[in-house]
């Protein structure tokens, strides 16, 4: 009958130590979790940011544009174009 005894309390003790490392391994899980979301977040802010500091970017580049700079004047001509056609285009809707 002791063997039948020893064979149960390695058992649960082979359990315990199972049930443990079960437990650290949710902690640790819930850790990480925590942690892609943060990162999630913080790089969603930054893509935000640099779209922001793009169109600050291509803003900037189309005012050097109308102030005589010989670079980007062909963008600058094209966007031009394309807000007169959208004004254009307005004052047609407007007038029907």
């Amino acid at each position: 009958m002791s063997k039948i005894e020893e064979i149960v309390d390695a058992l649960e003790n082979k359990i315990s130590k199972i049930l443990h490392k079960q437990e650290v391994l949710k902690q640790t899980n819930a850790k990480l979790t925590d942690q892609l979301e943060k990162q999630q977040k913080e790089l969603l802010s930054k893509q935000e940011e640099i779209a922001s500091w793009a169109e600050k970017y291509e803003t900037l580049k189309i005012a050097n544009s109308m102030l005589g700079s010989d670079e980007n004047k062909r963008e600058t001509k094209l966007k031009i174009n394309a807000l007169i056609r959208d004004i254009d285009h307005c004052i047609g809707q407007i007038s029907e």
